[in-house]
Order: C-alpha cells, then structure tokens, then sequence
C-alpha cells in the first residue's frame, strides 16, 4: 500500500457550511442595505456575516450580483409565505394578517423599495415577481370571497401598508424596538381593513400591485399636495354625511 494512502483524510468543506456562509451573507446584506442602503461596503458586509471577504466573492463575484440574489430570494420568500398562510390558516383574514406579519419579519417593504431602481429586472426575477402578486392577490381576493376584508381594499394597498410599516424610523430607536413596534402598528391597522357595516368608501385611488411596481419616482405635485387632496375629500364626505344626519 501507498504510504500516502495512510495519511488520515483533509476535512473537506461540507456543502451545508457552504450554505449557511451564503445565508449569513444574505442576511447580513439586508441588514445594511436597510442601515446604510444598497452602497454599504461588501467588507462591512463580510464583516457582519462572520465569513472572509474571498468567501462573500466567492459566493458573489461583484455587488450587483448580491443585491440581485437580496431581491430574487425577497420576492420567493414572499410568495412562498403568502401560499403557506392561504393553506394554513382557519380563515383568509387571519391568513392575510399572518401574511403581514411575516413580510415586517422578512423586511421586504425596507429592501424592494430601496433596490427596484438598482437591480435589472431578467426573467427569472420577472416570474419571481409574478408569482408574488398572484399569492398577495390569491390572499385579497379570498378574505374579499370570505366578507373579512373591506371590497375596496385592493391587494395594492395590503402591499403599500407593508411598505410603510416596514423601514426603521428615523432617530436613535433601537432596530428590536422599531421591529415590535411596526408589529403593534399593523395589528391597529388590521382593525381598519375588516369589512365595516357602513357605505362609507376610503379616500383617494385603489392601486393594483401591477399598477404600484410601474410608479416611477419624478417631479409631481408632491406628498404634500396629494394629502392635502385626501384630506379635501375627506372632509367632503364628511360634511354630506352630516347634513344627511341632520347634524
């Protein structure tokens, strides 16, 4: 026998250290993309995830490479947490809100925002994007069969709710502060998006998801034009409700 046949085996790299390195790195860049933006140093990147620069290369060669996987794995990550909720849960509603909860958890209101003008949208993010909105719309569209859901709540606005409870606030807040905060918000707007017993319609335009990820940011009249218009609506309904009431 050779004698080098008798030199004990060099341990190899197992393939599940491997993935959980490409899983801290993921990690690891939504954390600082949702810090810092999507310009955050790829070695304060390493750093975070606890691996070596030359292992975040290897696993992505460049930054647009990673940002790319942060928004692919994003969308999946939403679709799949949509379909299980419909399949789990008692009742749509209830799978609607658990939907809610677990896109504060994975972030995806901070991260697809900050990246949808950085990435390039190739067809397998395309069907990755698909089939995102047809599981949020599979959820709006069965809590609206169910009567649990106002009719003019569309899909589009489950998906801008998310987007604004999601990012931190600005300030010194602690992230787990912030994190359980946006959790107790949304459990006040879940109340606003049960069906209520009255005719009342919400103020300004329902959005399709279609319709929300075509906005592209330019000059207009601004946020504070647009709340004013809400609230000149608002106050017109309320005032035709008054005199209807004989107030």
């Amino acid at each position: 026998m050779n004698e080098l046949d008798d030199r004990p085996a060099k341990p190899r790299r197992t393939r599940a250290d491997a993935l959980r390195n490409r899983e801290q790195i993921l990690r690891a860049a939504v954390d600082l993309i949702i810090e810092q933006g999507p310009t955050a140093p790829m070695e304060l990147i390493a750093r975070r995830a606890k691996v070596g620069i030359a292992t975040l290369y290897r696993h992505f060669p460049d930054r647009s490479v990673l940002l790319r996987q942060v928004a692919l794995d994003t969308l999946r990550q939403s679709a799949e947490e949509a379909t299980a909720a419909l399949a789990e849960e008692p009742d749509a509603f209830t799978a609607l809100a658990r939907f809610m909860h677990d896109a504060i958890d994975l972030r995806i209101g901070a991260v697809m925002p900050v990246l949808a003008d950085r990435i390039a949208m190739d067809d397998e993010l395309m069907e990755a994007r698909r089939l995102s909105r047809e599981a949020q719309d599979a959820l709006a569209s069965s809590a609206h069969t169910e009567g649990s859901l106002r009719p003019d709540v569309t899909a589009g606005d489950i998906s801008l709710l998310i987007i604004r409870l999601t990012p931190p606030l600005p300030g010194t807040m602690q992230p787990e502060d912030n994190h359980r905060l946006s959790h107790r918000h949304l459990e006040l707007l879940l109340d606003g998006l049960l069906r209520l017993a009255h005719d009342d319609g919400l103020p300004g335009p329902a959005m399709s998801i279609n319709e929300l990820t075509q906005i592209q940011p330019g000059p207009g009249q601004g946020y504070a034009g647009i709340t004013a218009e809400i609230r000149a609506q608002e106050r017109s309904r309320c005032w035709h409700a008054n005199r209807t009431n004989g107030s």
